[in-house]
């Protein structure tokens, strides 16, 4: 039975009892008033028995309350870590990353700077074979022309050698020649 039952009957019982005169006295019903008592004496244990189930599972709720948080904390340091590292790692490949472009543009502007440098001389060499055969030519004309200068007495018409339209005319050196009188017998310097 609920205590609080109890001690409302009790009062219940107070109240009805008839109060003597001239004093602060009240006359009740004796084994009412102990039966009631002895239903509180029972009565009493169960609500404390209640009291301390409800203060353990109050105990309890609190420890999964404290176990939860402290579960939910460490998953949140745990997701916290992982993103510090997944955020170095980012940063580290990052800068990994433009270390390799800036090594790749570096090694590409050498190579660039040695094709240019190839080519320049290739072309320089080339020039210079040309320059080389353009004077051979010219002097192979220029011993023609001799010749047959040589064979027939004719009004001479100069001719001017072929030049390259597309290269300014290269200075011709001195062409020295020996002719014998004899065909075939020409000797070059």
């Amino acid at each position: 039975m609920d205590i609080q039952h109890l001690v409302d009957r009790l009062e219940d019982l107070i109240d009805e009892g008839r109060h003597l005169p001239f004093s602060k006295f009240t006359m009740i019903d004796e084994e009412r008033a102990l039966e009631i008592i002895d239903q509180m004496r029972i009565s009493i244990p169960e609500e404390i028995e209640k009291a301390a189930r409800v203060l353990a599972q109050r105990d309890r709720i609190l420890a999964q309350a404290n176990e939860e948080a402290a579960r939910l904390i460490q998953i949140a340091r745990e997701r916290g870590d992982q993103l510090i590292d997944r955020e170095a790692t980012v940063q580290a490949a990052q800068s990994r990353a433009a270390n390799i472009i800036e090594g790749a543009k570096i090694e590409a502007e050498e190579i660039m700077a040695d094709a240019d440098g190839y080519v320049l001389e290739s072309l320089n060499e080339l020039d210079q074979k040309l320059s080389k055969l353009l004077t051979i030519v010219r002097n192979g004309i220029g011993e023609v022309d001799q010749k047959n200068a040589q064979r027939a007495p004719q009004p001479q018409v100069v001719t001017q050698p072929v030049q390259n339209r597309l290269a300014p005319p290269a200075p011709q050196p001195p062409v020295l020649q020996t002719v014998d009188s004899k065909p075939g017998n020409d000797k070059r310097a």
